[in-house]
């Protein structure tokens, strides 16, 4: 229960962080520069942020199967709405950047539908410190 908060926790100031801080800096670099400074970043969070999403299907995923309820229900829809954004939004648009396509647009789409993830990270967040709180009593 305890792993399960960690990697929800730390997912949650992982996407505070680059909601407020990392995707609006992109905004702020010409063309050349963050198609650049984008190929950097990318494979550097990604050795950060991969592991905490998989990890987080895998306990998620264990604690609703061995000890299901509305909770671990709900948080289990968040997580998987957080890799549908992921992987149909995000990720298209760092592929853009990536490719030197659209970059000034593609970077004000990234701060914009990250906010999705970053609400569904926190709420997914405060689940499971509702349940860990409610489980220690």
């Amino acid at each position: 229960m305890l792993a399960k908060l960690l990697i929800d926790f730390g997912l949650v100031i992982l996407i505070w962080m680059t909601q407020l801080v990392v995707y609006p800096s992109f905004t702020y670099f010409g063309k050349d520069e963050l198609f650049t400074w984008h190929q950097k970043y990318t494979k550097a969070i990604s050795i950060i942020v991969m592991p905490l999403m998989l990890g987080q299907v895998v306990v998620h995923g264990y604690f609703l199967y061995t000890d299901f309820d509305a909770i671990k229900l709900i948080a289990g829809i968040l997580i998987g709405l957080s890799w549908i954004n992921t992987f149909s939004f995000a990720v298209p648009l760092h592929n853009q950047i990536s490719a030197g396509q659209d970059i000034v647009e593609s970077a004000k789409g990234l701060v914009k539908i990250n906010w999705f993830r970053s609400a569904l990270w926190t709420i997914v967040f405060l689940l499971s410190l509702f349940d860990y709180l409610k489980n220690q009593g």
